[in-house]
């Protein structure tokens, strides 16, 4: 395999040369070792020596696992009854151990156990996963070294700080190694970091050269070096050191550290030294639990817990309070009134009429503990097992399953799926989000000419807006004759004939084909493309059997340019360590020639510098700095005399960017020799400071010579939108949901995106925000900072001030207004004194594009429109730049597409496609708020009716402590007889379809307004228990009241009359759900039906033990309630009785004031769903006048038309 197969991946995030490694330190570059933060030595090849022992640094064993085997039972418990209701339940089952108790000791605490235990399994079984894939990383073999040249196999959980190891061809590396050598000469290696990024390109890695000779196991026999190096940290593309070897000092760069996790690749294998070991690793020090995140649904949930638990102190008060003044009455000449009470059987304190008040306190703890059943104790499992399940049937969703990528939906939580249902803001990034991020090289400027007949999607989108014709145009190879009527045809036909070289669309014939050499400025034009073939990163990989090239690049950008010089004359085929190699026409002969350029030294694109160099050697001897970068940064680094056509280049570029186009200019300039060594030493000494500032160093020396540029012209590449957000987009904001829009991009191109995806449209009023005033631009040039400062915050604060007064007036009249503001004012903008007011222009708006913004400032808005707004925020991106910002939001959604996977790995739930959003939010996330919700609201439902019961029975049996029902009876009601039914609700449930939830989008809005979980509706489902509970109390009282129950002629006793009223109670609560049930699956009808069956089959198991444990429910069903008619009728009575006044509330309210979904369940019902002018009535209640979105759009032209008219 030759040496340049793969390509040299360089990090963006740093600036250096080919020559790293090669020089020595000086004793003043190395003040920052030892010093805070610089404390490591290593010792390499003697892990066990003294010195190394007193370092005391850990193993290399790996623990993930939330727990232990000595921890798991205290920590989880810990982590259970953290949860206030179950705390509570844990001290009512202590208190049932003592004779306060109105039931037994084991029924009370059963189900908490039951419960609490369900949880621990859970937890367990999730640590049980995390625990394998522990033992399998930990168990994993390494050669390690252990004396006299001798390499054996070890688990890696027994590496030290200071072994030597060797990795073989597709290994992992163990822990954070130096790199020495490897099967290479020049000691290369390819790595694979998709474990730490998600990238699946391979990086280069190169050690020091004073260690490339140790090739062969017996090297290691005397090999003796220290490092001395940063401190553990989560900076995983930084790393400052240096190596004493042989009584010489040498720098190391992350060039040569390879992490922990990733993976060798194309080499045979590599020796190391251990550097970080476990949980020192750079890897694990960013294995951090992300940012705890809870839905609002959760947060309200506690308060009505919260509601409930006052609700059960006070009836618990008011019960003690008539207690005790009873009992204080109690007591008549020596004689109790309640002598049935039996007093002797009960504590002598707790009937004691001398001793009331004490009595009474007694009787509130009993009343606490007989009334704490209003406590839903199985509704969080119950909840986390519904949101465990809806997360299931998001990643199985073959709707959003991307088939190109093979990427399915994935929720990576699911504690947020109801959350989905409420966003009320979108912050979306453009890059690789709403487009492809998959370049292709469309049009170019070459010394002042205009290059490239292609027509992009944003230029259609404009033509279409004006109305204007279009020149004769090329789209993917198709001719458009230019018809504004004729271009979705091409368009479409072009989407078919998509283009034969990816990341290529350009078409001219003027330079392609060899005609360049026929322009006028040719020898500009060869320039232009030699600099695009040279100056990058790119690796090119040559399939041994073909011969064909392909390229390996750092961004799709990279590869867009190397590929369009390919195409154009100027292949670039072989990388070496110090030279590139190209074929290309040569002017002269007409033939193509191999030319090579020696690497001196590369200057690596950042975001700060926003540009990239290389100076190369050419045959001829030349030095030659090539430099590409953005617009803003390079056209103040030409020379004076460098930009014979810079107006027209400038112009250009301003053209490219209204097309959307992402452009970069080409300069270049001659650097004799003596500037280059000069240069060369002063880079050299930056790189070599091992201290924190040595980006800025190594930044300045750059700057130094990067000047004085002579402009070759500029390159446009296109960045397609994804297919379907135009649609996307449409469907969102009819749902009412706003959408923001956070790029890097400048603004002309930002806007234009703007109007290709329908997030803008024509008239409707832009109001710009930015600080590219003549005023502040003079400032700029006299170079007073505090000057620009200050000019720049008022001009923001002016404006900004300005746009409310306008959006005012925009209001009155129904105009929708779009804000866009650029980076720097964006700055102050969000500074503490502006940044509200910033906030209530922006929400005004009908959409916001923020541009140029930095990740940084991506958070900052996402955190003031979620603390601002105080509604549901989701942020959604696909770069490792959109991470703050996806963390920030309420839910963050990783697009996982060309950019890594940093953001999926940070993200709350992830997607293939910016599309699939709108079936997660519309469909997945209105029906897991309905059901959730809906699941809530009849937990606190079955719950009231079974407490008011009690109470009333409490009541009726003169507050003494003494239950309606059986000890176990009570105990398995939340537990058996309604849970099921409640957690199909939360699963299965549809008010509407999903045809239907997105047809009629405003349907959404039930959940970003939250009417299905307000306080009124809670409410009103608690009122719905209290009757339900108050008529099965009444009912059942009056109608076995004196009555004759048995053979014998005896009347209901207490326990015929609990178990008749429990009876009617579960029929009640399982009846109501089957009313309420909007979706029935042949599951929900098995859980309801099922629970209710289930009761009485308990009725018989139960009744059929020893009247030692069960009780009052001994035989109760076989000798009192099955034979007896009133039994059945009375069930049947009370029953359709209790639900009565919600059948007759529900069906006065849907027939007269329906909520949206109860107009659309009225369309399907009535046939209505194909009849086009009854749908769209529905339908426009969901577009308001100032949505964004194709549908608003041809609305608002609608209205132009209407009024022109009239």
């Amino acid at each position: 395999m030759v040496q340049n197969r793969r390509r040299r991946r360089l990090r963006f995030s740093k600036i250096y040369s080919f020559h790293c490694g090669k020089s020595s330190l000086q004793e003043d570059d190395i003040s920052q070792i030892g010093g805070p933060g610089f404390s490591r030595v290593v010792y390499c090849n003697e892990p066990n020596s003294f010195e190394s022992s007193i370092r005391d640094y850990p193993d290399n064993y790996v623990r993930t696992t939330k727990y232990t085997l000595a921890t798991f039972v205290p920590k989880s418990l810990f982590e259970q009854f953290r949860r206030v209701a179950n705390f509570f339940f844990l001290v009512t089952g202590i208190l049932a151990f003592t004779p306060l108790a109105p039931y037994s000791a084991v029924s009370a605490i059963a189900p908490l156990i039951f419960v609490i235990g369900v949880s621990m399994l859970k937890e367990a079984i999730e640590d049980w996963r995390r625990n394998q894939q522990d033992v399998e990383v930990n168990k994993r073999k390494v050669q390690k070294h252990c004396g006299d040249g001798e390499f054996k196999q070890s688990e890696s959980s027994y590496l030290k700080v200071g072994d030597v190891v060797k990795v073989e061809k597709d290994g992992f590396f163990p822990a954070d190694i130096l790199l020495l050598s490897s099967s290479y000469e020049d000691a290369v290696c390819y790595v694979e970091t998709m474990n730490l990024d998600g990238e699946t390109n391979l990086k280069l890695k190169q050690a020091l050269e004073v260690t490339t000779s140790l090739h062969e196991d017996s090297s290691f026999k005397d090999f003796k070096a220290t490092v001395r190096c940063e401190d553990p940290n989560a900076n995983l593309y930084t790393f400052v050191g240096s190596m004493d070897y042989e009584e010489q000092q040498y720098p190391l760069t992350p060039q040569q550290l390879l992490l922990r996790d990733s993976k060798l690749r194309n080499t045979d294998y590599i020796y190391g030294v251990v550097v970080f070991t476990g949980h020192d690793t750079k890897v694990m020090q960013n294995a951090t639990d992300p940012p705890s995140k809870r839905s609002r649904v959760e947060r309200k949930m506690d308060q009505i817990i919260y509601f409930l638990f006052f609700m059960l102190f006070l009836m618990s008060f008011v019960g003690s309070v008539v207690f005790g003044v009873t009992t204080n009455q109690d007591l008549n000449n020596g004689i109790m009134k309640r002598w049935y009470l039996r007093p002797d059987a009960n504590p002598p304190i707790y009937f004691d009429s001398e001793r009331a008040p004490l009595s009474a306190f007694l009787h509130f703890l009993t009343g606490l503990m007989l009334y704490s059943y209003l406590i839903p104790i199985s509704l969080y499992v119950s909840i986390e097992i519904v949101k465990v399940l809806q997360s299931r049937f998001i990643n199985q969703d073959i709707l959003m399953y991307y088939e190109e990528a093979d990427k399915p939906a994935h929720a990576r939580t699911s504690n947020l799926n109801e959350e989905l249902g409420q966003v009320d803001t979108i912050l979306s990034d453009k890059t690789g989000t709403l487009t492809c991020n998959s370049m292709e090289f469309i049009k170019c400027s070459i010394a002042g000419t205009a290059y490239g007949r292609g027509i992009t999607e944003v230029e259609r989108a404009m033509a279409k807006r004006k109305g204007s014709p279009l020149p004769n145009v090329m789209i993917n190879g198709l001719q458009s004759n230019g018809n504004v009527n004729d271009l979705d045809e091409t368009e479409e036909d072009s989407a078919e004939a998509n283009p034969a070289i990816k990341g290529f669309n350009f078409n001219d014939e003027r330079v392609m084909n060899g005609n360049w050499v026929n322009e006028p400025n040719s020898h500009v034009i060869q320039m232009f493309f030699q600099l695009l073939a040279v100056c990058h990163t790119v690796i090119p990989d040559v399939d041994e059997e073909t011969g064909k090239i392909s390229y390996e690049a750092e961004s799709p950008d990279e590869a867009a340019f190397v590929i369009a010089a390919r195409e154009l004359g100027f292949e670039f085929h072989k990388r070496t360590q110090t030279t590139v190699s190209l074929l290309e026409l040569d002017p002269v002969s007409g033939q193509k020639i191999d030319r090579e350029f020696k690497i001196l030294s590369i200057l690596e694109f950042n975001s700060t510098r926003k540009r990239m160099s290389v100076i190369v050697e050419t045959e001829e001897g030349k030095m030659i700095l090539l430099c590409k970068g953005a617009d803003s940064v390079m056209f103040p680094r030409l020379a004076k005399q460098g930009g014979d056509f810079e107006e027209q280049t400038r112009d250009h570029v301003n053209e490219y960017a209204d097309a959307g186009l992402r452009t970069l200019l080409l300069a270049y300039r001659e650097i004799d020799k003596e500037e280059y060594i000069e240069f060369n030493e002063n880079f050299n000494a930056a790189r070599n400071a091992v201290s924190a500032d040595q980006e800025t160093l190594v930044e300045q020396v750059a700057e130094s010579i990067e000047k004085d540029l002579i402009l070759l012209g500029a390159t446009a590449v296109e960045d397609k939108l994804q297919r379907g957000v135009p649609e996307c987009i449409d469907r969102l904001a009819q749902a009412g949901i706003k959408i923001w829009v956070l790029t890097g991009d400048k603004m002309e191109t930002a806007i234009n995106i703007g109007f290709a995806c329908s997030l803008l449209r024509q008239g409707m009023k832009q109001i710009l925000i930015n600080v590219e005033t003549p005023e502040i631009k003079t400032l700029e040039k006299l170079g007073d900072k505090d000057a620009i400062t200050k000019a720049s915050r008022e001009t923001v604060l002016k404006q900004i001030t300005a746009a409310k007064s306008q959006l005012g007036t925009s209001r009155t009249s129904s105009e929708a207004c779009a804000l866009i503001i650029d980076g720097k004012s964006l700055a102050y903008a969000l500074e503490d004194d502006m940044k509200n007011l910033f906030l209530e222009l922006a929400i005004g708006c009908a959409s916001v594009i923020c541009c140029r913004s930095s990740p940084k400032q991506k958070a900052l808005v996402t955190r003031l429109v979620k603390n601002g707004t105080n509604k549901t925020t989701l942020a959604i991106g696909d770069g490792a730049n959109d991470v703050g910002m996806l963390q920030e939001a309420d839910i963050g959604i990783g697009i996982s597409g060309a950019e890594g996977m940093q953001a999926v790995m940070s993200s709350d739930i992830a997607i293939a496609q910016f599309r699939f959003l709108e079936r997660l939010l519309l469909v997945h996330g209105h029906w897991c708020y309905r059901r959730i919700t809906s699941m809530i609201c009849y937990f606190f439902y079955k719950n009231v009716t079974f407490g008011v019961t009690v109470f009333l029975f409490e009541a009726y049996a003169s507050f003494s402590g003494q239950p309606a029902y059986n000890d176990w009876f009570l105990s398995l009601f939340n537990v058996f007889f309604t849970s099921l039914p409640a957690i199909a609700l939360g699963v299965f449930d549809q008010d509407v379809s999903a045809r239907f939830c997105t047809k009629f989008s405003l349907l959404y809005q039930e959940g970003v307004q939250n009417v299905l979980f307000s306080w009124l509706r809670i409410l009103s489902w608690m009122v719905n228990g209290m009757i339900s509970g108050i008529i099965i109390f009444f009912f059942c009282k009056e109608a076995m009241h004196n009555q004759a129950y048995r053979d014998d002629g005896r009347p209901v006793d207490f326990q015929i009359f609990g178990a008749t009223m429990y009876t009617c109670v579960v029929w009640v609560v399982n009846c109501q759900m089957a009313l309420f049930i909007c979706y029935f699956t042949l599951i929900q009808h098995i859980v309801i039906w099922g629970s209710i069956a289930l009761w009485y089959v308990f009725l018989l198991i139960y009744g059929a033990m020893s009247p030692d444990f069960s009780t009052t429910g001994y035989q109760i069903f076989v000798e009192s309630l099955a034979g007896a008619p009133k039994f059945w009728l009375l069930t049947f009575f009370v029953v359709v009785s209790a639900l009565v006044p919600y059948f007759t509330y529900s069906t006065l309210q849907m027939r007269f004031v329906p909520m949206y979904h109860q107009m659309i369940q009225w369309i399907r019902l009535e046939g209505q769903t194909e009849d086009p002018e009854y749908c769209h009535m529905v339908r426009q209640r969901s577009i308001r006048p100032q949505t964004v979105g194709y549908t608003a759009r041809a609305a608002a032209r609608k209205k132009e038309r209407r009024q022109s008219k009239s």
